[in-house]
């Protein structure tokens, strides 16, 4: 665990909202198959499995709670910085990418209120692929104090469900909780033109603690 983690993570861990449908079907039948096998030795092979998925179904969709970390525009998500990118507007795209083991839960850059959120279809490249940009993807945009700031939920080779939590017109604080990607996959954040990242590609981030800015 980094020391941004380390020291804006609280004990208390909860389930992300929005895993019920993937949850409870194997975690019931894992309970069932386990019940059945010390009946029945013959149901072990599949109580084995089904138990050690559940476990790594909890794992998966942990949701630590954090203390927001005190830069000015925060990280979205749990990864590692991808790419830095400049774009032809001026603003700079950072952008993190989630494994299978990160933490799927996605979190506001900075204060304000939503604007618009906008779901585009497309395809299901890996997340790393640099063809990913098509990929099915959720566009956010906020009003903040330094403008508007775009994000991007993109959909992986696994990540094929990405669950928006909240509303246009809804107000967030920095680091609050503003949707889910099951299984991983890629969130970009738009630098507004003038601002400078403050993060490296390969540099491991924290969802609402990392800063990506030198404000």
């Amino acid at each position: 665990m980094s020391h941004d983690s380390a020291s804006h993570q609280s004990g208390r861990v909860r389930l992300a909202r929005g895993v019920s449908p993937w949850l409870l079907p194997t975690a019931t039948a894992a309970v069932v198959t386990s019940l059945l096998s010390r009946r029945d030795r013959r149901w072990a092979p599949a109580a084995v499995p089904l138990a050690a998925l559940t476990g790594g179904m909890l794992w998966f969709f942990r949701d630590p709670e954090r203390t927001p970390g005190p830069g000015r525009i925060l990280s979205p998500a749990d990864g590692v910085v991808q790419s830095i990118d400049p774009w032809p507007d001026g603003r700079t795209r950072v952008a993190v990418f989630m494994s299978p083991l990160d933490v799927h839960v996605n979190r506001s850059p900075m204060a304000g209120t939503i604007t618009s959120i906008e779901h585009v279809p497309g395809g299901f490249l890996p997340a790393f692929n640099k063809d990913s940009d098509r990929n099915e993807r959720v566009v956010w945009h906020l009003d903040t104090e330094l403008g508007d700031i775009e994000l991007v939920q993109i959909a992986g080779a696994v990540a094929r469900r990405i669950l928006p939590y909240l509303a246009v017109g809804a107000k967030v604080a920095k680091a609050d909780r503003i949707g889910l990607i099951r299984f991983g996959s890629r969130v970009d954040v738009y630098l507004p033109a003038g601002i400078e990242p403050a993060v490296s590609v390969g540099q491991r981030t924290v969802a609402g603690v990392t800063g990506l800015d030198h404000g």
